[in-house]
C-alpha cells in the first residue's frame, strides 16, 4: 500500500538459487498491490463489503521490509535513521494531505454531531494509532453508535506504521544477539519469523472467536501476516517449481484474491485463520513469480497499466473512503448506487493521480533526508503540524460551542415537563435547542470514574455509586443496558434533593434478564446478569430500577421477555422491590440528525404515536409477574397524543434512533422521582 521501493531487475525469469531474501525486482508485486487496492475500493463503494485486500498489503509489506532488513544485516548493519526516514517520506505526504483535506471539508459538509469523533480519529490517524482507537471503540458499546468515520480506513496504515517502527528494532536486536552468540543469522531470522507467525496467528484465532470487533483492529492479531510475508522473502528463492505449476498457482492466487470478499463475510470473521485466504492467495502469486509465459498471471500483473495503478494504490486507498462518506453525507443517502459509485471511484482516482504526481512522487524523489541526515524527520514534523494544529483549533472552537448547562426547572428548556398537565411555557420565544448538535454524541449519563469499582463477583461487573454514605435515606440501583443508563440522569438529582444513594450496574446491549434477550446465546451477558443479581442480593438495595420491556426494532415490536419476569421473581423472593420502566420507542431514522438537517418542527422528524408505541404495554400481557414489581411508563413525556417528536420543550429527546439524551432525562427528573416515591410510598 505504501509503494515500497524494490531492487533492480534480474535478467532471468526463473528465480535464482541461493540464500533467502535475495534482492530481485518483482514487477508482479505492483500488480498485486494494484489489484488489492482496486478490490478494496470496489467492494467498499459498490458492495458495502470488505475484500481482504488490506491483508495483502500486510503480507507484501512484510515480504519487502523483511528482505531489506535481512540483507542489511548481511552487509553488517541497519541504519535506523535512514530506514525510518524513508518510511516518513513514503507514508507522510499522501496521508497528511488527505487528513488535512478531511479536516477542512468536514467543517463544511459533516453534521456537527460527528465533529468530535472525526477530530479524535484524525489525530489518531495522524499519529498512527487509529487501529487502537477503533479497537477501544469496538469494546465501548456507546462508541459503536458513531456514524462511519471519515478516516477509519487509516487503521491499516496505523498498523503498517507501527510495524515499520517495530520491525527494524527487532532486527537490530537480533543482529546483536546473533553476533554475540555466534548463531546463524538466516536460521535465527527464520525461527523468529516462525515464532511470530505462530503466536500471532494463534492469538488472532483466539481473539477473533472471543471478541471479533476488537480482534479486527488489534495490532497483535495481524503480525502473523507480516511474518508470513517475511517467511516468503526468506524461502521463496529456494523454491523451484515447474513452469506449468507456477502458471496455475499464479491464476489460482489471483482468483482467490478476487473471490475472497464475495465468498467470505470478511468484516464478521476476520482476521483469525480465515485471513489465510487472501494472504495465501497473494503468496501463490509470489511463488509463481515471473513465469516467462504469455498466459501467466504475472504477465498481466506486470503490465504497465497495473504497474501504474500500483503506484497510485496508496493514494487511492487513502482517498476513496472519505470521498465515499462525503458523497453519502452530501446526498443524504446510505448507499451510492451504480452511478454514484462511478462518481466516487472516478473522483478518487483523479485525487490519487494528483496526489501521486504532485506530492507523493516528487517528495519521494527529492533530496529530503539525503542532504541532511535529519531532514526527513524535520519534513515529517512539518507535514504533521498542519493536521494537528487544524484539528486542535477545530476542537477548541467546537468545545466552546458545546458548553452548555441545563438545570431542572429551566424555563427556556422545560423538556419533559412541557408535556405535564397544566404546563404553561414562560421562557424565551426562541431559545437554542439543547443539547447542541456538536455535543450530541457525548450526551451520555455517566458516573465519575472515581465513583466506580469492579465487583469481586466478576471482573466484567463495574459498580458505580453516587453518595456512598453509610446511611443514605434510600439506596437505589439502576441495572441493565444503555437504555437504563440514560435514566441515571433522571434519578441522580435525587442524591441532592432527597439524600438517596444511586448506584449503577451497566452493560451495553445486555438488559437485566435471566436470559440473553438482545443477542440470544450470549453467555457473557448471562454471566454478567448473574453476577449483578448476586451483588444486588448481597447488598439488598431499597429498589432496583430496570427495564420492563424491549423495543429491539422500529415500530410496534415491544416485548417483555420471560427472562425479565424470572429475574424479578428471584428478587421478589428476597423481598427487593423492582421499578420496571417501559422502554422508549425505537425509530428507523436518526431523529437528531433529521432536526440538524431540517428543523425541530418538521413533521419528517417525527412519527405518529400509533406507529411507534403499542397502545397496551407488553408487560401487561406478561404472565406470572411477581408482586414486587412496580411498572412506570413515561411515553406521554416522549410523545404527545398524536406524534412522537424529536424535540420536546426545546430539548432534543433522542441522540440517535433509539437512545434518549441525558439532557432530556434530566428534565424528566422531578416527574420520575416524585412518581417513584409515590408508588413505593417513600
Amino acid at each position: 500500500m505504501s509503494g515500497t521501493t524494490v531492487a533492480a531487475p534480474a535478467r532471468s525469469g526463473k528465480p535464482p538459487p541461493g540464500p533467502g531474501a535475495q534482492a530481485r525486482f518483482r514487477p508482479e508485486l505492483q500488480g498485486v498491490r494494484a489489484l488489492a487496492s482496486v478490490l478494496v475500493v470496489v467492494y467498499h463503494v459498490w458492495f458495502d463489503r470488505i475484500s481482504g485486500g488490506v491483508d495483502v498489503f500486510f503480507l507484501v509489506s512484510g515480504f519487502l521490509i523483511t528482505g531489506q532488513l535481512y540483507r542489511a544485516l548481511l552487509r553488517g548493519r541497519i541504519d535506523l535513521r535512514a530506514t525510518w526516514g524513508r518510511m516518513i517520506k513514503r507514508l507522510f505526504p499522501a496521508a497528511m494531505t488527505v487528513l488535512l483535506t478531511v479536516v477542512v471539508v468536514s467543517q463544511l459538509l459533516l453534521p456537527q454531531d460527528r465533529w468530535f469523533q472525526t477530530i479524535r480519529e484524525v489525530v489518531a490517524s495522524a499519529l498512527f494509532y487509529e487501529n487502537w482507537q477503533l479497537a477501544a471503540d469496538s469494546v465501548d458499546y456507546f462508541a459503536q453508535h458513531n456514524s462511519a468515520s471519515l478516516v477509519q480506513h487509516f487503521w491499516s496504515l496505523s498498523i503498517q506504521g507501527q510495524f515499520y517502527l517495530l520491525w527494524p528494532l527487532v532486527f537490530v536486536a537480533l543482529g546483536l544477539l546473533v553476533r554475540r552468540a555466534g548463531w546463524s543469522l538466516r536460521r535465527t531470522v527464520n525461527l523468529l519469523l516462525l515464532a511470530v507467525f505462530t503466536v500471532s496467528l494463534a492469538y488472532s484465532i483466539y481473539l477473533t472467536a472471543a471478541d471479533q470487533p476488537l480482534a479486527y483492529f488489534h495490532g497483535f492479531t495481524r503480525l502473523w501476516e507480516f511474518a508470513l510475508g517475511g517467511l516468503m522473502a526468506m524461502f521463496l528463492d529456494a523454491v523451484s517449481l515447474p513452469r506449468l505449476l507456477r502458471i496455475a498457482l499464479g491464476w489460482i492466487g489471483v482468483a482467490g484474491l478476487v473471490l475472497c470478499g464475495v465468498l467470505l463475510d470478511v468484516d464478521q470473521v476476520f482476521p483469525g485463520f480465515v485471513a489465510l485466504w487472501p494472504t495465501l492467495s497473494a503468496g501463490l502469486v509470489l511463488v509463481a513469480g515471473q513465469t516467462g509465459s504469455g498466459v501467466g498471471a504475472d504477465r498481466w500483473l506486470s503490465s504497465k497499466f497495473l504497474g501504474y495503478l500500483g503506484n497510485l494504490s496508496y493514494s487511492l486507498y487513502l482517498w476513496h473512503w472519505p470521498v465515499l462518506v462525503f458523497y453519502l453525507v452530501a446526498r443524504e443517502r446510505v448507499a451510492v448506487g451504480l452511478l454514484g459509485g462511478t462518481v466516487v471511484v472516478g473522483l478518487s482516482f483523479v485525487l490519487s493521480m494528483l496526489t501521486y504526481h504532485l506530492i507523493e512522487d516528487p517528495i519521494r524523489r527529492s533530496k529530503i533526508g539525503t542532504v541532511h541526515s535529519w531532514g526527513a524527520y524535520r519534513f515529517g514534523v512539518l507535514a504533521l503540524a498542519p493536521v494537528l494544529v487544524a484539528s486542535g483549533i477545530w476542537q477548541g472552537v467546537s468545545s466552546a460551542e458545546a458548553n452548555f448547562e441545563i438545570a431542572v426547572g429551566d424555563p427556556d428548556h422545560p423538556g419533559a415537563v412541557a408535556h405535564a398537565q397544566g404546563f404553561t411555557y414562560r421562557g424565551e420565544p426562541s431559545p437554542a435547542i439543547l443539547p447542541p448538535t456538536v455535543q450530541l454524541t457525548d450526551d451520555w449519563a455517566r458516573m465519575p470514574p472515581d465513583r466506580c469499582r469492579i465487583s469481586p463477583r466478576s471482573k466484567e461487573l463495574q459498580i458505580c455509586t453516587q453518595n456512598p454514605a453509610r446511611k443514605p435515606r434510600k439506596r437505589v440501583v439502576l441495572v441493565g443496558d444503555s437504555h437504563i443508563q440514560q435514566y441515571l440522569a433522571t434519578y441522580l438529582p435525587a442524591v441532592v434533593s432527597d439524600g438517596w444513594q444511586v448506584s449503577t450496574m451497566l452493560k451495553g446491549a445486555c438488559p437485566y434478564s435471566a436470559t440473553s434477550d438482545l443477542m440470544p446465546g450470549d453467555k457473557g451477558c448471562q454471566d454478567w446478569n448473574k453476577a449483578a443479581t448476586d451483588e444486588i442480593l448481597a447488598t439488598r438495595p431499597d429498589a432496583v430500577i430496570t427495564l420492563a420491556s424491549i423495543n429491539s426494532k422500529p415500530g410496534l415490536h415491544e416485548r417483555t421477555p420471560d427472562g425479565f419476569v424470572d429475574i424479578w421473581s428471584r428478587l421478589d423472593r428476597a423481598g427487593i422491590p423492582v421499578v420496571a420502566l417501559r422502554d422508549s420507542p425505537r425509530y428507523s431514522f436518526n431523529l437528531a440528525a433529521c432536526v440538524a438537517q431540517r428543523s425541530p418542527g418538521d413533521l419528517a422528524c417525527s412519527t405518529p404515536r400509533a406507529a411507534a408505541v403499542p397502545e397496551v404495554p407488553s408487560y401487561e400481557r406478561a404472565a406470572d409477574v411477581p408482586d414486587n414489581v412496580t411498572f412506570m411508563d413515561f411515553t406521554d413525556y416522549f410523545c404527545d397524543d398524536r406524534r412522537c417528536r424529536a424535540v420536546v420543550g426545546n430539548v432534543l429527546v433522542y441522540m440517535d434512533d433509539n437512545h434518549l439524551t441525558a439532557t432530556f432525562h434530566t428534565t424528566l427528573a422531578p416527574i420520575a422521582v416524585k412518581q417513584l416515591k409515590r408508588e413505593l410510598q417513600w
